[in-house]
């Protein structure tokens, strides 16, 4: 059998590694228009705050990797799918260095040609000192300009544009701006309690945040210099880092597979699009978002590898692994804090289901008799109906990755409130209370729908 790979990212990468592992004999041809494999995008942001300080650190495979893992396993960089015939079962690619066109034909495809940053509804995208922030080279440029820069503007207040606000601010730049759209700060993520309190600590922190404010164009002058025109007026910065958002990379596939109203590639639970002989994986495709149970569009890395890793399961042994879909789980930095989330926020999850209800809890994780405790933020969503928990997010200078994780099972598991706060936890003083926050979180969530009968 042989297997063509178009793209080799996350999705990528992990499709091949499990092929291999199934069947090492497998052919496998990977073509990859970029100069590397397996950048992880989300360790740009620890690059620009000094954290990682050689980018090259943060690729965990390269193409010689891949290749000795199989007897017949071909990774070309800098080659570009540019075209696909079903029928025939033709790829026909371009060598970038060398211009040279040729065909490969595959018994089994794998489109996992990932995702463009958005920047098409701004004007003046392409104005000197305008970064998009998505692979290796933007890394690399973001980080030379503003090593030079004393205005840093950021714009976008999503994951990665916070991320890389903060990164600066807690590098000691003291001019960093951070502009966010209409949609509040962090809205795929927390609702608009807990994102005041973040964008609070920001500007505590030394970060100019411009929150509701959009931006229309961006301008330059001979000097280098970037004017941000919003609907509120006009910011002069030195450069623009633009993180708003992803947008799938699937023209190649076009009238071939089918698409949803995002243009992502739907799959079903084996990763196989709407022709069996073409799998898909990664940001380039729909995931089944289990709090609704509906197909979304979430380009995460957790996704991409799983989708991934399915999909080279499923080519090599039909059948074996079922995707179980997504709580889109994510976690994050600000500063001296930390984020996690899983599921849907309060506004989105009203978006869905009309019996939607939410309760925010506080408490120090640990007894105050500890040498030292801190407090976590807590907020929980569910719907009063079946009381089935739809989302949870959490804040604090603890790391609470795990409550995100907790709450990411509940989900998939379809628990309610009354599961969350009876469920057995340990208890010991150096880790929490006789209740664990989580226990705490779901008791009160019991409190509020009991109140309301």
């Amino acid at each position: 059998m042989k297997v063509v790979v178009i793209g080799c990212t996350h999705a990528g990468t992990a499709a091949v590694q499990e092929i291999l592992n199934r069947d090492p004999s497998t052919e496998i041809a990977v073509y990859e228009r970029n100069e590397d494999i397996s950048f992880l995008s989300c360790g740009i942001y620890l690059y620009l705050g000094g954290v990682v300080r050689d980018l090259r650190d943060v690729f965990y495979a390269t193409g010689p990797e891949l290749e000795a893992m199989g007897l017949h396993v071909g990774v070309h960089l800098r080659h570009d799918v540019t075209s696909v015939d079903t029928h025939r079962k033709v790829v026909e690619v371009q060598n970038l260095a060398t211009g040279k066109k040729f065909s490969d034909t595959y018994d089994k495809l794998i489109v996992t040609t990932g995702s463009y940053p958005v920047a098409s509804p701004i004007r003046g995208v392409n104005v000197k000192n305008v970064y998009l922030c998505k692979n290796y080279k933007d890394a690399l440029a973001i980080k030379a300009a503003s090593d030079h820069a004393k205005r840093i503007a950021v714009v976008g207040g999503g994951y990665i544009g916070v991320e890389i606000a903060s990164s600066f601010a807690q590098q000691g730049h003291h001019d960093v701006l951070l502009v966010n759209g209409r949609h509040g700060l962090l809205s795929h993520y927390v609702d608009r309690g807990l994102a005041g309190v973040i964008g609070d600590d920001l500007r505590a922190h030394g970060v100019d945040l411009h929150d509701g404010e959009h931006v229309l164009e961006f301008d330059g002058d001979e000097d280098g210099q970037v004017f941000i025109r919003t609907d509120k007026g006009e910011i002069e910065t030195d450069i623009v880092i633009l993180c708003v958002g992803f947008q799938p990379m699937t023209e190649l596939m076009a009238g071939k597979v089918d698409l949803d109203r995002s243009q992502a590639i739907i799959v079903n639970d084996e990763m196989q699009t709407s022709d069996p002989d073409i799998y898909a994986a990664g940001d380039s495709t729909v995931v089944r978002f289990n709090p609704t149970g509906q197909f979304a569009y979430a380009p995460l890395a957790t996704n991409a590898v799983r989708q991934g890793k399915i999909a080279g399961a499923n080519i090599v042994q039909p059948g074996s692994i079922q995707y179980m879909g997504t709580q889109s789980t994510s976690a994050l930095s600000i500063l001296e804090h930390n984020m996690a989330t899983s599921g849907l926020t309060y506004a989105r999850a009203r978006k869905y289901f009309d019996d939607v209800e939410y309760v925010e809890f506080k408490d120090n994780y640990r007894p105050e008799f500890m040498p030292t405790t801190t407090t976590i933020d807590g907020t929980l969503v569910f719907r009063r109906s079946n009381r089935q928990i739809l989302g949870g997010q959490f804040y604090s200078k603890l790391d609470i990755s795990m409550c995100a994780n907790l709450i990411s099972v509940m989900i998939q598991n379809k628990n309610t409130v009354d599961d969350l706060g009876y469920v057995d936890m340990l208890f010991n003083p150096n880790f929490d209370r006789p209740w664990n926050f989580m226990n705490l979180l779901g008791q009160a969530a019991m409190a509020k729908l009991d109140h309301e009968q």
